[in-house]
């Protein structure tokens, strides 16, 4: 493999089928082990989001991904990418410099994105076959991003929920880092629930079997489905539960009824769908993926007013799945600091963005300097919060 970009060339398809499932595939596999395996990032995954509609031109999510081949036209690298008209389904806020761009007289939209639609999910977004130099992959797709924004109007290009290794690869190419965090549940080497809960503080772990006892309370009944145990009558009634969490949180659901059967049929056994029933009713649901060590939950929903079953579903019900199969993580999506009560602990992640117009990138790059030291401020506060006990010459029990 040549140690230059000479030779190879950078192209741009506006669909998942363009590129193909088996070079996605093996893009994917050269870059993250088995262990370290992301359904979010599966070329199942992505190519359901197109084939169902949820991200299109008509959504504001327009395919524009990357594609760096040598000169036998092979594939080496690959970087989703989406040309977006707004900022929904992203869960990293700039409606703020957008709002600001706009007052000094220029346009924000279009913009340049590197995500997993509506997932605030860490991956890396520069997918490369076993060989290549990163480096070089990851040059050429940020050469790529800023020569559009200097060709076209667009105003930005940005990346988010980056692994640390590739934020610094983007910092190094001149791409600005922001850093926020989430909550994610650590397994300790736990081999029952009861041993993590032991790992608690008395209080903590008093209001945790509390809170399941009130979950407990309703009568209801809690199925784990995946693979062949999964239906369209599950996916039915998975799909009211989000349609009605969905409108009342963000107005307008991003995901359609088909994209949960396509998911459904492609990947299975990477789906764990917990189902809560009131006798053969269905009346709550939380859906995960399962990575290679990492449980993710995504998005939960009910019919009904039972108190603390979010919690059980969403967050206690998780930690046992993830105990009971080895799983070394559960990341429970965005913000969310009651999720510090119930075991999950603040950590750091990653964007990173480049911002064409050279006053407003000052301006925001000022702005991002500030917002790191408050970020490590606020999460060093948070692990005082910590409900685990307090060892090293801490207060104990």
């Amino acid at each position: 493999m040549p140690e230059d970009a000479s030779g190879y060339q950078l192209h741009i398809v506006h669909s998942m089928r363009e590129i193909g499932e088996e070079a996605w595939t093996a893009c994917l596999d050269g870059t993250l082990s088995p262990r370290k395996a992301n359904p979010f990032m599966s070329y199942a995954f992505l190519e359901a989001l197109e084939l169902s509609g949820c991200v299109s031109e008509q959504t504001g999510w327009l395919p524009h991904h990357l594609v760096l081949r040598d000169d036998k036209e092979a594939v080496l690298a690959i970087q989703p990418l989406y040309l977006k008209s707004h900022s929904q389904g992203e869960y990293v806020f700039d409606y703020a410099w957008a709002d600001a761009l706009e007052r000094a007289g220029g346009q924000y939209y279009p913009k340049l994105l590197s995500a997993i639609p509506f997932t605030p999910v860490n991956a890396p977004k520069v997918l490369a076959v076993k060989g290549i130099n990163r480096d070089i992959a990851i040059a050429a797709m940020a050469s790529g991003m800023r020569q559009l924004c200097e060709r076209y109007p667009i105003s930005s290009a940005h990346l988010t929920f980056l692994p640390s290794d590739q934020k610094d690869s983007f910092e190094s190419q001149g791409f600005l880092v922001r850093r926020d965090r989430q909550f994610h549940w650590v397994n300790e080497d736990y081999e029952t629930y009861d041993d993590f809960l032991a790992q608690l503080s008395s209080r903590k772990r008093k209001n945790i079997r509390k809170e399941r006892k009130t979950a407990q309370s309703h009568g209801l009944t809690i199925l784990h489905k995946t693979g062949d145990d999964l239906s369209e009558a599950d996916w039915d009634a998975f799909f009211n539960f989000y349609m009605d969490t969905g409108s009342r949180k963000w107005g307008s659901p991003y995901l359609n009824r088909q994209f949960f059967s396509l998911i459904g049929e492609r990947i299975p056994d990477k789906i764990l769908l917990m189902l809560a029933y009131d006798g053969d009713l269905p009346v709550a649901g939380a859906l995960n993926l399962i990575g290679g060590d990492t449980l993710y939950g995504r998005y939960w929903g009910t019919i009904g007013d039972y108190p603390c079953l979010h919690f059980e579903l969403c967050y206690h019900q998780a930690i046992e799945w993830a105990i009971e199969h080895g799983l070394a993580c559960v990341e429970a999506g965005a913000q969310g600091e009651h999720k510090l009560a119930r075991g999950y602990v603040p950590q750091t992640t990653w964007s990173a963005h480049w911002i064409d117009h050279p006053g407003f990138r000052d301006a925001i790059s000022d702005y991002l300097e500030r917002e790191r030291h408050a970020a490590a401020e606020e999460q060093d506060i948070l692990a005082e919060l910590s409900p685990f006990k307090k060892t090293n010459g801490g207060n104990g029990e």
